[in-house]
Parts: structure tokens; C-alpha cells; sequence
């Protein structure tokens, strides 16, 4: 694992997006592998896609104009070490292989999704043990991406709301929203609402990808953290306080709600047992 000290360490909000990926394609040298790879598992197929991430400082969470309930206040962070993080989410095929190696058997009366969709309806357990299968299958030591290192890979050196900026739109997320894209409508398409919410979740990929090459940072199906929730679960039951790790924190909004759940610094907490047709996984990869 590339370990290096603070000093040493970029902060990426002063990088340009040509400097970001220099700086990825460098730490990616340091790992002696591609930027974008995957491994393989023990029946030769492609394990889930990833790219790497390189380590660096930045600013996490909101800032005080822009703070949402559950919002951690801007402060600085840093990430010490490289690693790769997936692409995409794990998609419902690449669960089902897991479910087929191991047993692993649906509830009968949950919805699921299929092909290249984000696999859904998986606990915080279940996610650990497709974790843990990928790791002995690879050898390589895959887990949940902390909530640090989820939204500096997200961000990819942007400062803003979103990675895309200030104003995200259905052009570049699966939200629920009516805004329509950055670029105006032409001809009869002017006289009509051109961001009609999906109500489901898309395949992965179906929208832009950030600096870094991840796709669905924002939107689509939330994504689970390995950090626990602290403090208040809602803005109407402030005393409702976590029990110690009960909940977790999930990150990047959904189909089902709208951008300023989907922002950067958006979290929201999850029961660890939780189930959910628009809550994911995203995996980690050490190197």
C-alpha cells in the first residue's frame, strides 16, 4: 500500500482536471497497474471494474451557506493512501455471481434488479459477505469505501455542490427531478417538460462520469459507507440519537429524491439491516 505523509500530499481543489488525472495516472505507476483495471476471479471471469484514486487532501462536507440537516460542516480531510474504488456500482449480474458461487438466496418477496442495473435490497451484512467472497476470490482485499473516502472520490476536485458544478440536471444524474438539462431543448421539444424522473433505478454507466471515471456519484441509488452514523437521525426528532453502530451513513442520493440530496456533502443514515429498491454498494479495492 503507497503510504505517504501529509506534507507531501496534493490538495486537489487547486488541481486542474488535466493535473487530476496526471496525478492519477502517476499514482497508478506507483501501483504498477492501469488506471482503470479489474481483477479476475478464480474461474478467469472479470471482477468488477475499477480505477484508482489517488491520495490527496481536501475539503469535506458543506459549507455553511449551502448546509443541509445531517450535513457535516466543511473542514479539511485527507486521504493518506492510494486505492481503487468501482467504476460503477455492483451491478445485479455481478451479485448474481456471487449468489450463485455461494448459496446465496433472495427473499422471495423482494423486488431485485437485473443485468447492468445496481444490484439493490442489500443489507449491510450481505454487502460484507459479497465483500469478503470478492476478496478470497481475488486475493486482493476489497471493502466498503469509508465516508471520506467515498466523497473525495466522488468530488475529483471539485469544490462545488456537485462534481459538475453548482446545478446538476437529468442530463447528468437518475434524480427526481423536473430541471431541465443545461442545454436548451430544440424545436416542439421547447413547448414540453424535458426531464421526465424515471422512478427506478438506470443501468450503470447511463450517465457522465467525473474527473475520475466514476459514473452515478450523484443519483440513481444511494450508496453504503463503512462509517457510522453520530447524532440525530431526523430534523424533527433531534434527540433520537444512533445507538453505537446501528446506522450507517450512505452517500449520493437516488432516483427517488431530488439534487440536494444527491450533493457531495449529502448523507443520510441507514439501519445496517436495512433493504431498500434505491440503496447499493460500491466497493473498495486496497493496493
Amino acid at each position: 500500500m503507497s503510504v505517504h505523509h501529509s506534507t507531501d500530499l496534493p490538495f486537489i481543489h487547486e488541481l486542474t482536471p488535466a493535473r487530476l488525472r496526471a496525478l492519477q495516472t502517476q499514482a497508478a505507476q506507483e501501483a504498477g497497474l492501469d488506471v482503470n483495471f479489474h481483477d479476475t476471479l478464480r474461474n478467469g471471469d472479470s471482477g468488477p471494474e475499477l480505477t484508482i484514486i489517488p491520495a490527496g487532501r481536501f475539503e469535506m462536507g458543506a459549507p455553511a451557506s449551502q448546509i443541509h440537516f445531517g450535513d457535516l460542516p466543511q473542514h479539511s480531510a485527507q486521504i493518506a493512501a492510494h486505492f481503487a474504488i468501482g467504476r460503477y456500482c455492483i451491478t445485479a449480474s455481478e451479485f448474481d455471481v456471487f449468489a450463485s458461487d455461494t448459496g446465496f438466496i433472495w427473499q422471495s418477496h423482494l423486488m431485485r434488479s437485473e443485468g447492468r442495473q445496481p444490484v439493490i435490497n442489500v443489507s449491510t451484512e450481505e454487502a460484507h459477505a459479497y465483500l469478503a467472497w470478492l476478496s478470497t476470490q481475488t486475493g486482493q482485499r476489497y471493502r466498503l469505501p469509508s465516508e471520506a473516502e467515498w466523497e473525495y472520490a466522488a468530488r475529483a476536485g471539485s469544490l462545488t455542490a456537485y462534481c459538475f458544478g453548482d446545478r446538476l440536471t437529468c442530463g447528468e444524474a437518475n434524480i427526481h427531478s423536473l430541471h431541465p438539462p443545461a442545454t436548451p431543448a430544440k424545436g416542439w421539444r421547447r413547448f414540453i417538460p424535458v426531464c421526465v424522473p424515471l422512478n427506478r433505478t438506470a443501468e450503470v454507466g447511463s450517465y457522465p462520469p467525473n474527473v475520475w471515471g466514476l459514473f452515478e456519484v450523484h443519483g440513481n441509488v444511494w450508496e453504503l459507507t463503512d462509517s457510522p452514523w453520530i447524532g440525530s437521525l431526523d430534523s424533527e426528532n433531534t434527540a433520537g440519537l444512533n445507538r453505537k453502530g446501528h446506522w450507517i451513513v450512505t452517500k449520493g442520493g437516488s432516483w427517488f429524491e431530488g439534487t440536494a440530496e444527491a450533493r457531495s456533502a449529502s448523507r443520510k443514515p441507514r439501519l445496517r439491516e436495512e433493504l431498500d429498491t434505491n440503496l447499493s454498494l460500491r466497493v473498495l479495492r486496497e493496493i
